[in-house]
């Protein structure tokens, strides 16, 4: 249990800015082979999504504060980050699961508004497409 804990744990804080790699935590855990590889998929997911749905909330409440003085966006950025995202949609959270943009793409999508559901579903398929990977990847070495 406190590895499905941690792996969820970790997999939620690499979704924030914070910088994790919860993959690692996953491919070490796949190496152990303890626990059923659907389950440890099933948790990294669970909370990598749940750390996207965090950004999202941060994202659509966060504008309020957009012209204060501290906030930690120049306003020329996130509007640029919003033509962009207008420009591509709500397909662009297929990126979510990217180093570097994937984080701002799921708090953008919390600033414009993005619907929860939608916005669950694309970065659902898109961080468990990312577990897959790296779990046949992980498989395929280890072999």
């Amino acid at each position: 249990m406190t590895a499905y804990f941690g792996l969820f744990l970790s997999a939620l804080v690499a979704a924030t800015m914070l910088p994790l790699q919860s993959e690692v935590v996953l491919a070490g855990l796949l190496a152990l082979g303890e626990q059923p590889v659907w389950a440890l998929i099933a948790a990294a997911t669970a909370g990598n999504v749940l750390g996207s749905v965090i950004n999202w909330l941060l994202g659509r409440y966060i504008e309020h504060f957009r012209h204060r003085r501290w906030f930690p966006v120049p306003e020329s950025q996130l509007d640029r980050f919003q033509r962009m995202y207008h420009r591509w949609g709500r397909w662009s959270l297929l990126l979510s699961w990217a180093p570097f943009v994937g984080d701002p793409l799921t708090v953008i999508a919390g600033v414009l508004r993005e619907p929860l559901w939608s916005f669950t579903l694309i970065v659902l398929v898109a961080k468990l497409g990312r577990y897959l990977v790296v779990a046949g990847i992980t498989l395929g070495i280890l072999g």
